[in-house]
């Protein structure tokens, strides 16, 4: 037998996985075209073309050694190419003594989580927050804090994430563009965040470290997007590529740290230990060589702005209520009754696969990725507007 922690996790599995899952049975049924299948965060655009160039480069390379064992922080030329992008950004003084190579966003969060946490340690999410967090604390025997934020703009309260920290607060994690909301915490709001965490951490004499979760960093609609190490000097800023360059099956991600933080040199030893010992060992050699190459492009963010803009515009015309997003690929719409998985019972009835909120933290909420073509969007929405209907 299995062990019973994971026994009751796979009982309690994700719901994002189990409509994913459903989709596949539909589309048996009525056909791909009649199933309109919001529940997978995918992107479906093509890589770039600077992307699938150096791909092509790369593979037909002699360079000796490519694909050999490297330092587990991954390439010292790659990790310096990401740390000259971020000062230029920035203008602050990072090295590749400040980047590690991870195994995508999610490798990046239990290198980091095993480095800091030890056991009982605290750490605050705001909610919604993605699903994984949970188990990503538990799995360095962390112990999850979830502060509701205000569910009228889901940005948080900071006079109520001051009253939450306690001396065994580690750290708080911060989703920002967020999934499942979209919502970009602006410049203020870090502002505030950094300095109830700078107060608290003097209060206790323990530093307490913000780590910014950033896959959707790039995925930004006519906001900007501070970046989290240049409001505070203990914030962990962790990056992947599988949305802005469309790569999420390459898994490919990297931790930053500002070389100002407390402690610095133990904790990138400690980053680079933990990847090491978790068993990525290190992020995957060619695809580490393709970002180098492929650094300042992107995909368009005007297909996606698109989307958003024909959904969030429908559906608030067929009464749905919604905080409209200002990034990522996700829409976060009020359900129509309380009980949210029922109200995804009935969306599957015309087909349409959404995601409760329950699962973010939010329940009475749904997630919508609109990462999907254009033509599936637009085929939905009479789905949507006769759902809404039967709740007039």
């Amino acid at each position: 037998m299995i062990s019973k922690k994971i026994s009751n996790n796979l009982a309690n599995s994700s719901m994002i996985r189990a409509m994913f899952e459903e989709g596949e049975k539909l589309r048996k049924i009525y056909g791909a075209d009649k199933v309109y299948d919001f529940s997978l965060g995918n992107p479906d655009p093509e890589p770039p073309a600077e992307v699938k160039s150096a791909l092509r480069e790369l593979a037909g390379s002699h360079e000796l050694k490519m694909h050999a064992y490297m330092n587990n922080a991954g390439y010292p030329e790659v990790r310096e190419t990401i740390a000259q992008k971020i000062n230029s950004e920035t203008g602050l003084n990072l090295s590749f003594n400040n980047i590690v190579m991870t195994v995508g966003a999610g490798g990046a969060l239990n290198v980091v989580l095993k480095t800091l946490l030890n056991p009982g340690e605290e750490v605050i999410v705001f909610a919604p927050f993605f699903v994984e967090y949970t188990s990503y604390i538990d799995n360095h025997g962390g112990k999850t804090v979830i502060i509701n934020t205000d569910f009228k703009t889901f940005l948080p309260d900071p006079e109520v994430l001051k009253s939450k920290i306690t001396p065994n607060t580690k750290a708080i994690i911060i989703n920002t563009p967020n999934n499942p909301t979209g919502v970009v915490y602006g410049r203020d709001t870090l502002n505030s965040i950094a300095k109830v965490l700078e107060d608290k951490s003097k209060e206790y004499g323990n530093t307490i470290y913000l780590i910014s979760d950033e896959p959707y960093r790039k995925l930004a609609y006519d906001v900007e997007v501070p970046n989290i190490l240049t409001i505070y000097k203990n914030a962990i800023m962790i990056d992947c590529f599988s949305k802005s360059l469309s790569l999420p099956g390459e898994r490919m991600g990297y931790i930053a740290t500002n070389p100002e933080a407390d402690d610095i040199d133990t904790i990138m030893n400690g980053l680079i230990y933990c990847n090491r010992v978790l068993g990525f060992v290190n992020a995957p050699a060619l695809f580490q060589k393709v970002i180098a190459k492929s650094i300042n492009s992107s995909v368009d963010i005007n297909i996606y702005k698109e989307r958003r803009d024909l959904l969030y515009n429908s559906l608030t015309e067929f009464g749905y209520e919604c905080v409209k997003p200002d990034g990522a690929f996700y829409l976060f719409p009020k359900a129509l009754i309380p009980d949210d998985v029922e109200f995804k019972n009935r969306a599957v009835k015309y087909n349409l696969l959404i995601v409760p909120g329950s699962g973010f933290g939010a329940p009475g909420y749904f997630r919508l990725a609109y990462c999907v073509s254009l033509e599936t969007i637009k085929n939905s929405l009479p789905a949507f507007e006769a759902l809404a209907k039967v709740f007039r």
